[in-house]
């Protein structure tokens, strides 16, 4: 029987297991259960509420701060409705008196708001007129008040349940800085709640124009069996090779991560299956964790989708959608290339081989089912091609993706009224679930446009950039000031984007760490690469490593383990933004076509290099030594430049020659 049919059969047979894993390490998956009629009820509530995001996009000709608040309002009843106070208070149908109350009183917060915005903007013209205090006061000004900071609260509370508590450390920190710079609760509340420097500022507006959209486009993506289609494929390209199923993991995580926009999730849907085939072949199961969390991480960089993430690039910086995606492709495939040459060669040291042909699916079989990428395809075309937009080119491709779901239903179902019924049911599902994921985004969203808010508020902004331009002037080095300027970035990125969902962590960068690379002289391009490279790998980088955990905790294997293995394998993504940052050139702007060849090939045998030195193997071990050699020369490689070019070839050919003697010696 096929190979990766049983593990299918075995990963839907611990459904519960996965299921388990994604409400320990994914904030988003830890939900309430519902059953029966309620669940029928909370589905298509959940299901209308992505129909309002669809139509809202598209249709609604309000201003910004009804449209956000109406959002915000309809998100905190989802959310409540989602998300219990903790994953160990859970009873099945339930939901406790308090949290209908935190529900209800937040939500009035915001839709009173929105139903009383052309009179709420007449009076409320500054934060004088919400400061009981102040002279100048509405009659309403406690009511005001109260208001904005429930508001504020309950989103904050919403935060902790499904997104977690370092954003929230984050916002908490700036609030006090806030406070402590000498500004009053009313102007905090009035910039917060009632401006658009606040809950409300880009990241939610891009997250209301764009990303809802796009996330209920995933949904729908998903349903059409395409995760399957892609482990299929790859199994089918290198599954035989060997260590095969590693290499199987890398290339249908990267495919799978590209459109899911989850990291965590992602890892446990495909870790389901390839971690214990990876496990199988003799891998230990912390490398078998850490690439499959590398590889669904790294997804999110993966063009032409990049989690979503590409098209909001284009809208924040400006560029055209296929400039965008041109510049992710080199990026990415070094990222893809070092943890498959550390897999190829991890499995040549432990001696692994592949499955065997004749238990791999065919290639041809497959063909018949490649109309599965049809939304993919045409999606990219019509962004590609100008020729509509984002929003439109969205709601095309869920219209495509229902199409291409209805030949696997009939090839279930022999009856057209069951095939229409089963359509239906994948409709409402596809919805709900796009529904259900974006209150996490939305959630994050505010608050960073919270952070922001603080920023703006306080001034920070320009001290936070003066004090990193004043440490990398203070440096005789400039080479070596920016290095250090870059380094401060990127902890700053890799703290903020801890366990934060792919769309709205770019959006989080974009907002705040972008400008400060841009102020030191970085392209706006690279700057913009930078941060979300770095914002990206805050899910594999130890100690809140959630991707990394999450794959450990399939392979039951030890987390802080994977997550250092994971780090090694990604090695790319910490190395790769840096070059582009001293050399943009590494991001294929503005070059000619000889100059973009060799830039690749210098750059992949670099990592060829790099890779072999962490991992300590060629043909035989290699001597530490001949490691450093190795990863010196790889470095040099991989910074663009003809000089660095040959050193680095003369390096890694010097290592391989060594090694191959090596291996004749001990041969004979």
């Amino acid at each position: 029987m096929n190979t990766t049919k049983n593990h299918f059969t075995a990963g839907s047979a611990n459904a519960d297991s996965a299921n388990a894993i994604l409400r320990k390490y994914d904030k988003e998956s830890a939900t309430r259960i519902w059953s029966g009629l309620p669940k029928t009820l909370v589905s298509v509530i959940t299901a209308l509420f992505s129909v309002y995001c669809i139509w809202s996009t598209l249709f609604s000709t309000a201003d910004i701060p009804v449209r956000l608040t109406a959002f915000l309002g309809f998100s905190v009843i989802m959310g409540f409705l989602t998300y219990p106070v903790s994953k160990k208070h859970v009873k099945e149908n339930s939901i406790p008196w308090y949290d209908i109350l935190i529900m209800a009183v937040g939500a009035f917060c915001f839709f009173y708001y929105c139903l009383n915005y052309n009179s709420l903007v007449m009076t409320i013209t500054s934060a004088s007129k919400i400061n009981p205090a102040s002279e100048s006061a509405l009659p309403n000004a406690v009511f005001y008040l109260a208001i904005g900071i429930i508001a504020i609260l309950v989103m904050a509370e919403l935060c902790r349940r499904c997104v977690g508590l370092p954003i929230l450390f984050v916002v908490g920190a700036l609030l006090i800085y806030t406070f402590a710079s000498g500004q009053n609760i009313s102007r905090v509340i009035y910039t917060m709640f009632f401006g658009t420097s606040g809950l409300m500022s880009t990241p939610l507006q891009v997250c209301a124009k764009f990303i809802a959209i796009f996330i209920i486009f995933g949904a729908f993506l998903e349903r059409t069996g395409v995760a399957n289609f892609f482990i299929d494929l790859a199994n089918s390209l290198v599954g035989w090779a060997s260590g095969g199923p590693a290499k199987v993991a890398v290339i249908s995580s990267a495919l799978c991560g590209m459109v899911s926009g989850s990291s965590v999730g992602n890892t446990v849907t495909t870790g389901s299956v390839t971690i214990p085939m990876m496990k199988e072949t003799g891998y230990k199961g912390e490398f078998a964790g850490a690439v499959e969390a590398a590889a669904s991480t790294g997804g999110q960089i993966m063009p032409p989708i990049m989690g979503a993430a590409a098209f909001l690039m284009s809208e924040y910086m400006g560029e055209p959608y296929m400039k965008v995606a041109l510049w992710a492709i080199l990026p990415a495939v070094l990222y893809f290339a070092g943890i498959f040459i550390s897999v190829h060669l991890e499995a040549k040291k432990l001696g692994l081989k592949g499955i065997p042909r004749e238990q791999l699916p065919k290639f041809r079989t497959l063909l018949k089912d490649i109309y599965l990428l049809l939304p993919l395809i045409i999606l990219v075309w019509l962004v590609a091609g100008n020729i509509r937009s984002l929003a439109y080119s969205a709601t095309i491709a869920i219209a495509v993706a229902i199409l291409v779901a209805i030949p696997g239903h009939i090839k279930k179902e022999k009856k057209v009224s069951a095939v229409a019924k089963k359509t239906g049911l994948m409709i409402i599902d596809s919805l709900a679930a796009g529904g259900r994921s974006c209150i996490t985004v939305i959630v994050a969203c505010s608050m960073a446009g919270m952070v922001a808010g603080c920023i703006t508020v306080t001034g920070l902004a320009s001290r936070l950039i003066g004090a990193i331009v004043s440490i990398s002037q203070s440096i005789p080095n400039p080479a070596l000031g920016l290095l250090i300027a870059l380094f401060l970035t990127m902890l700053s990125c890799i703290v903020l984007g801890m366990g934060v969902p792919t769309t709205a962590n770019y959006c989080i960068m974009a907002s705040t760490t972008a400008p400060i690379l841009i102020t030191l002289g970085i392209p706006r391009v690279a700057a913009h690469f930078f941060v979300f490279y770095f914002g990206i790998v805050a899910d594999i980088t130890p100690p809140v490593a959630l991707a990394a955990y999450a794959g450990s905790a399939i392979a039951k294997a030890d987390p802080m383990k994977t997550g250092l293995n994971a780090t090694k394998l990604a090695i790319a993504a910490f190395i790769v933004p840096y070059v582009f940052c001293f050399n943009p050139s590494m991001l294929l702007m503005d070059q000619g076509l000889f100059s973009a060849i060799q830039g690749i090939l210098s750059s992949l045998l670099g990592l060829f290099g790099v890779s072999m030195a962490l991992e300590g193997f060629f043909k035989v071990k290699l001597p530490i030594w001949q490691r450093i050699i190795s990863c010196v020369a790889g470095l040099m490689l991989i910074f663009p430049g003809t000089v660095t070019d040959i050193v680095g070839v003369a390096g890694i050919g010097l290592t391989i020659l060594l090694n191959s003697l090596s291996k004749q010696k001990a041969v004979a």
